[in-house]
Parts: structure tokens; C-alpha cells; sequence
């Protein structure tokens, strides 16, 4: 989900997931799919393995600044006309060859982009967009409105596409 950075504490987070349905399944209602009931579940943990480590801080932590919650514009406003069409539109990558779109570089850039995104918006897009899950599950699963969910998703897109539209160049 993006809380966790190293192999072993994901497999931590997995074994705890899975330990706390078996013991919560006569719990489960039905009321969302079984699979939106196991990411929210592993999505809690998550945040509690989160909020346990990050209680011991790194001394270099202590001058790094959070700029989580931007309230920068999502795109650049000087790329917008007077009207709201597009003056510098998006960056057409039909004419990029797919080896190169698909290659292990151009995929480690776009896990980049996600993994600097603020978590509010890396937890959207990894749900939506490489777990597969639909946008009524992402709100389910993360207790936002669809609103709130569609607003994340969207500036996390366009923070990805805009790393991928430098790198593609």
C-alpha cells in the first residue's frame, strides 16, 4: 500500500493481514467483497506498522520537511488558456516505440513517481491502478467519499504522468 519500504516488514504486514482475517472471519458481514474486506484489513495493519516505526525517528528524518498535502495546482496553470482548453496539452505518446514505454527503466521511473507521492494519494492509485480495484472498493477500503477518492486519484495521475512526460522526451 505504500506504508511499508523494505521486503521483510511487507511480509510481516502479510502474515499479521492474513492471521487477523482467520481470526475475524465470523466477523465479515458481506456488506463489500471479500477481497475489499483483506485490503482494508491489510491496509490497517499497514498503517499501524507505520505508526509503530515511525515513533523511533531516524536523526536525519528530523530536517527532512513533509510536504504531503500540496496545495499546489495539479498541473500548471500556464499550460491552461484563458478558456480552460488546453494551450500545451498532454504530451501524445502514441509515436514512443512500446519496447520503450514498456522497458524496465520507464516502469521503475513510474514505481518512483508513486512511491514520492504524498500516502493519501499512493494509496489511491495503487488500489485503483495496480491492484484493479474500482473507484466505490477504493472508498470503501480507505473510508473516503468517492469525491475525495476521485480528487486523490486524479493528482496522483497527473504527478505520475507529469515525471513520465520529462522522462519521455
Amino acid at each position: 500500500m505504500g506504508y511499508v519500504r523494505d521486503r521483510s516488514t511487507a511480509e510481516d504486514v502479510v502474515q499479521e493481514t492474513w492471521l487477523t482475517c482467520l481470526r475475524s472471519l465470523d466477523r465479515f458481514e458481506g456488506r463489500s467483497s471479500l477481497k475489499t474486506w483483506i485490503f482494508g484489513i491489510a491496509l490497517n495493519v499497514a498503517r499501524a506498522r507505520r505508526r509503530k516505526d515511525s515513533r523511533l525517528l531516524p536523526f536525519a528524518s528530523l530536517f527532512k520537511r513533509d510536504d504531503s498535502e500540496s496545495s499546489a495546482p495539479t498541473v500548471d496553470p500556464r499550460r491552461f488558456a484563458a478558456d480552460g482548453m488546453w494551450r500545451t496539452p498532454p504530451d501524445d505518446w502514441s509515436n514512443v516505440p512500446e519496447s520503450h514505454v514498456l522497458s524496465r527503466e520507464t516502469l521503475d521511473r513510474v514505481r518512483s513517481a508513486i512511491d514520492r507521492l504524498p500516502a493519501r494519494q499512493r494509496e489511491v492509485i495503487i488500489l485503483r491502478d495496480v491492484a484493479g480495484f474500482d473507484a466505490q472498493a477504493v472508498s470503501t477500503v480507505l473510508a473516503i467519499t468517492p469525491e475525495n477518492q476521485r480528487v486523490r486519484l486524479h493528482r496522483a495521475r497527473a504527478a505520475v504522468r507529469k515525471v513520465l512526460e520529462e522522462y519521455l522526451r
